[in-house]
C-alpha cells in the first residue's frame, strides 16, 4: 500500500488491539463511513506494519462489536451503524403530506448552516483543497450543462462541508440525511433547476458558501448556508402555487362553455 494510505504503522505491545483502535476512531471521525469496503487484508497488513494473522484477529473483534461485516469473497464494509433516518412507512406518509416536506427542510437549514459555520472555523488544509475541486468540478458541470455531474457534485459538496465541520455526531446523522437526497426521496434538484433558469443560482450560492469557507469567515459561511436552503425552499413553494394555479384553471376551463 501506498504512503497515501489514510491508515497509519502500529507497534506491536497489542498488535491487534492497535488495530482494532485505530480503525474504530476513523469510524468515529467520519473516514470510514458505513458500507465503505477496507482495504483487502494484504493492503492493511502492509500499511500498518502487521502480520495477517493479527489483522484478521482485529477484524473478527470489529466483527463481533457490530462495526464490520465481513462478505466472503468480497472482503470487509463498515456496518450501517446509524440506521435509516426515516422507515419506509413515514417516507410514504411525508410523501403524502406535503408539508411535512417544508419541516425536512427546516431541519435541514439549521444543520447546514451549522455545519458551515463550524467548517469556517475548523477546515483543514485537506478539507479546503476537497472544497476547491468539488467546486471546480461544479463549474465544469454547469459549463457543460451535465445535469447528472451538476448533482453529483451538489451533494459530494454538502457532505465536504460536513466533514469539514469536524462533529463526528453531525457527520454521521447529516449521511444518512443526505442518503434520502442521493436517493431523490424528497425532492429532485432538476425541479430547482428549471426554477433557477440555468442553475447558475445555484452555482453561485455554492460558491459563496465554499468561499466564505476557504477565507475562514463562520458568519458569512452560516449566513450564505441559510441563503441557500431558503432558496430551495422558496423555489418549491414557488413551484407548488404554481401547480395548484395551473389545477384550477384546468378545472375551470372544463366548466367553462
Amino acid at each position: 500500500m501506498t504512503d497515501t494510505s489514510p491508515f497509519d504503522p502500529v507497534g506491536h505491545e497489542s498488535v491487534a488491539i492497535a488495530v482494532v483502535d485505530q480503525i474504530e476512531s476513523m469510524i468515529v471521525d467520519g473516514i470510514l463511513k458505513e458500507g465503505r469496503k477496507l482495504p483487502s487484508e494484504r493492503e492493511l497488513s502492509d500499511a500498518m506494519g502487521v502480520s495477517r494473522p493479527k489483522l484478521r484477529e482485529a477484524l473478527q473483534i470489529l466483527e463481533e462489536r457490530g462495526l464490520i461485516h465481513v462478505r466472503h469473497g468480497e472482503g470487509s464494509f463498515v456496518a450501517q451503524l446509524t440506521g435509516r433516518a426515516m422507515s419506509p412507512a413515514l417516507l410514504s406518509l411525508y410523501a403524502r403530506h406535503g408539508n411535512a416536506f417544508y419541516d425536512y427542510l427546516e431541519y435541514r437549514r439549521e444543520q447546514e448552516a451549522f455545519a458551515a459555520r463550524m467548517a469556517a472555523d475548523r477546515a483543514t488544509q485537506s478539507d479546503k483543497d476537497r472544497i476547491r475541486e468539488i467546486i471546480r468540478d461544479m463549474q465544469v458541470a454547469w459549463e457543460q450543462d451535465d445535469s447528472d455531474a451538476s448533482q453529483e457534485a451538489d451533494l459530494r459538496l454538502h457532505v465536504a462541508v460536513v466533514d469539514a465541520s469536524q462533529n463526528t455526531t453531525l457527520i454521521h446523522m447529516m449521511a444518512s440525511i443526505y442518503d434520502l437526497t442521493r436517493q431523490g426521496v424528497f425532492y429532485n434538484r432538476e425541479f430547482l433547476r428549471t426554477m433557477d433558469g440555468t442553475g447558475k443560482a445555484l452555482l453561485d450560492q455554492h460558491i459563496e458558501i465554499a468561499d466564505a469557507i476557504l477565507n475562514g469567515d463562520p458568519d458569512r459561511a452560516e449566513t450564505a448556508a441559510r441563503v441557500h436552503m431558503d432558496f430551495v425552499e422558496n423555489s418549491f413553494r414557488k413551484g407548488q402555487e404554481q401547480l395548484e394555479r395551473e389545477a384550477r384553471a384546468a378545472k375551470r376551463r372544463k366548466l367553462s362553455f
